[in-house]
């Protein structure tokens, strides 16, 4: 993995990548904007103890980007212009 790769991985996801995630993310990204270790993402989904719904697909985890994005304060733009619940705002979670 390029030295960039790692720098961008330990500091989270900005809040323009996350709003730009699909709308069903894998628990390792879910991690990253969390800024949450492997082990512990993986650890805390098994006992059901993540911080947003888990959905669990097989062998599989995934987290709805719009819980995860709630959670940290973001909020994407509906169609008619206006905003979902959470606000628009950085959260301290993602290191931006």
């Amino acid at each position: 993995m390029a030295a960039s790769n790692l720098v961008r991985e330990a500091r989270g996801l900005t809040g323009d990548e996350l709003l730009a995630l699909p709308a069903v993310i894998d628990l390792d990204t879910s991690n990253r904007a969390l800024m949450i270790g492997r082990s512990t993402g993986y650890g805390l989904a098994k006992q059901g103890e993540y911080p947003v719904k888990v959905l669990r697909l097989g062998n599989a985890y995934r987290v709805v980007t719009a819980d995860l994005l709630k959670l940290l304060g973001l909020g994407r733009q509906q169609g008619d212009g206006g905003q979902d619940d959470a606000r628009s705002e950085r959260h301290g979670l993602a290191a931006c």
